[in-house]
């Protein structure tokens, strides 16, 4: 008989971590400085557009860069939470209203690999246009849009479906699933004829200082960041205390385990079998050195960090705890 999730989940509960260590993790390792540079860039871009458009990953909606909003804020701004078919949107109307406490009252939330809700967007920056000053640009009759975000995001993926949905045309811009794909603020790229409109792609800038390890752990299980900066047994540890912490056991049942688990060794030794990860280690021993045969536990880390970053593990909102007002920091004594 295979039990509920609710069942797996209320037999596991009295072993999982209260809290997950963060003291002694270097932050400011994870998240290169030369990113300072692409955002100055963009400050001296910022005359030649009408508005800013930043795309974020909706699973993390509050976790973004406040530079945005800080140095690009002369312009219309409006936010766009891609990925959403990866999110857990059922508090989407807390989420918008906590946008909206936070300055943003323009929110488009899409999911550019099928494009959803992406026709949305032009007629909300033909919007804002309308209802601000163009300064100097008053004379031209197209429009220049500045797309901005952190890392993997969807950026390009959002240009991309832009153009399939006005001009019926194909990519203009390389996506990819690592951060770091589109490496300098591009030339214009048109995405409609009626309005004419072009955006300016841009690299992922995070902000020089993330303000929590939490944050950062976050970020970083987005793929904001290259997994081997953090680590990716590391990141597999806290999505396993994320998932576990709000009782989201969708892991269990993609890798058949049985049950929820909130020891990281156990599940991706489990998680390695299933999947015939293994490797050979040499052991020195009395008699000499034996071949023994061990757990790929990289192997089974990245393919825990796929699945969950490709949804196989059900959709998730990692930033529900600033939702509900808490912290992980708040919580520890």
């Amino acid at each position: 008989m295979r039990l509920s999730p609710r069942t797996l989940c209320a037999a596991a509960r009295a072993a999982w971590r209260e809290s997950f260590p963060l003291e002694g993790r270097d932050v400011a390792r994870w998240f290169p400085g030369h990113m300072a540079k692409g955002l100055k860039k963009m400050q001296g871009s910022l005359r030649l557009v009408d508005c800013i458009i930043e795309v974020h990953d909706a699973r993390i909606s509050f976790s973004r860069n406040p530079l945005f909003q800080e140095t690009l804020g002369l312009k219309p701004h409006l936010l766009v939470l891609n990925k959403m078919d990866l999110a857990d949107l059922k508090e989407q109307q807390k989420i918008l209203q906590h946008l909206e406490r936070e300055g943003l009252k323009h929110v488009v939330f899409t999911n550019c690999v099928k494009d959803e809700n992406v026709k949305q967007v032009i007629p909300t920056v033909m919007e804002l246009v309308g209802s601000s000053y163009r300064y100097h640009r008053g004379e031209h009759a197209e429009h220049c849009v500045m797309v901005t975000g952190v890392p993997n995001v969807g950026k390009s993926s959002l240009i991309n479906s832009l153009r399939r949905q006005h001009l019926r045309k194909g990519k203009a811009t390389r996506v990819g699933g690592e951060p770091g794909i589109t490496r300098a603020v591009m030339s214009r790229i048109q995405v409609c004829e009626r309005p004419l409109m072009f955006l300016l792609d841009t690299p992922g800038v995070l902000a020089p200082r993330i303000p929590s390890v939490e944050t950062g752990l976050k970020l970083a299980l987005c793929g904001t960041v290259l997994d081997h900066l953090v680590g990716e047994e590391t990141l597999a540890d806290y999505l396993l205390y994320t998932l576990n912490r709000h009782q989201l056991l969708g892991y269990v049942q993609h890798y058949g385990l049985g049950e929820a688990c909130d020891d990281i060794a156990s599940v991706l030794k489990r998680v390695a079998v299933k999947l015939r990860k293994t490797q050979k280690v040499k052991v020195l021993t009395g008699t000499g050195n034996v071949n023994v045969i061990q757990p790929d536990y990289p192997a089974a880390a990245r393919d825990f960090l796929r699945a969950f970053r490709s949804g196989l593990l059900g959709p998730v909102m990692l930033d529900c705890d600033l939702l509900q007002g808490r912290s992980m920091e708040e919580e520890e004594p």
